[in-house]
């Protein structure tokens, strides 16, 4: 072979290995991979939606590697950079801290990998989409379910975690209901605080340390979810106080649905997984394969693309809706 024909053979062999690593992540559009960062599966929730997103992802032809936190935004970046490594096409996430992992998001942009903030709203212009629940509209059902149960009186806001962009919404919704109450004079909100990590445990000592500090005169406590409301039930309880005092929630967890029924709890939001995991599932591998995608008009904080589904507020009048979504049965609710 002539020296001419040999550098012409380097030349080619270099602008294909060129090509290559400018190729976009997916090997295949019609398999897509799709890693699933979640952060905590320790959480019941979390762990419905992992089974329903890999069902619907597995109907629509690609395959899920998922990952679990621990509650650690340290670890989550860490096994975000694996997912990039791994050269999946999309990275769906639901942050424990969404600033924490903005370096991580950049990186897998510049792979050319699709990022999808699910539940939880990561404001960073390197993500390609954001879906969840209305998630200030389950604020406001929490709050107007509370009103209702107890017109008058005072109250007590619990938020949720405060690295959980959603925690802002829930509270955010919730005094937009019970702010003209409050300034009709009807309503005296004693005081609000955060429940870090969303723990049941951080939401008794909370509840513990305010019925102690007001006497036990709490007419209603807003707690953010079903976790959080099943520490300041405990609270209550220990005090004989269960059922006398409205609690919110939401997620329509097992054990709260339960509370629901027996009256300890006011109600709860049922956010359905099915729906949410399927819809990310489509809306993953539909960016990765460039279809089109119907976002709604307005935009996230940061002007991310969004899609909102709807979350329905539970009582014992309409539990039932969890049977018929064939979300839990009439046996498990204890349901007749």
């Amino acid at each position: 072979m002539s020296s001419f024909a040999i550098r012409r053979t380097l030349l080619a062999v270099v602008a294909a290995t060129a090509a290559c690593s400018a190729l976009p992540a997916f090997a295949s559009k019609d398999k897509p991979v799709i890693g699933f960062s979640i952060d905590d599966l320790r959480v019941e929730r979390w762990a419905r939606d992992r089974d329903y997103f890999i069902a619907a992802a597995k109907k629509l032809g690609a395959e899920v590697s998922v990952q679990s936190a621990d509650g650690d935004s340290a670890k989550q970046a860490n096994q975000i950079e694996n997912l990039i490594s791994q050269k999946v096409d999309a990275i769906v996430i639901v942050p424990k801290d969404g600033k924490a992992l903005s370096p991580v998001i950049k990186e897998a942009k510049k792979a050319g990998i699709k990022v999808i903030a699910y539940d939880r709203l990561i404001a960073s212009s390197d993500v390609d989409a954001y879906i969840s629940f209305d998630n200030e509209r389950v604020g406001e059902m929490q709050g107007a379910a509370i009103l209702k149960a107890k017109p008058k009186g005072n109250y007590y806001v619990l938020g949720g975690s405060p690295d959980d962009n959603n925690a802002k919404l829930f509270k955010a919704g919730a005094m937009k209901v019970l702010e003209p109450a409050v300034k009709k004079g009807d309503i005296k909100i004693l005081g609000t605080q955060d429940v870090k990590d969303w723990l049941p445990e951080n939401a008794l000592k909370i509840a513990e340390n305010v019925l102690t500090q007001f006497q036990n005169k709490i007419d209603a406590f807003i707690a953010p979810n079903d976790g959080t409301a099943g520490g300041v039930i405990q609270a209550l309880a220990a005090q004989k106080l269960a059922g006398k005092v409205p609690v919110s929630g939401q997620d329509a967890e097992l054990a709260a649905c339960k509370r629901v029924l027996a009256g300890t709890q006011t109600m709860t939001v049922y956010k359905s997984l099915n729906a949410i995991a399927s819809n990310a599932a489509k809306l993953s591998v539909d960016l990765v394969k460039g279809n089109k995608v119907t976002f709604k008009a307005q935009k996230a904080e940061g002007g991310i693309n969004q899609i909102l589904l709807d979350p329905i507020a539970l009582t014992k009048e309409n539990m039932d809706i969890l049977v018929k979504d064939n979300f839990y049965t009439k046996e498990q609710l204890g349901l007749k």
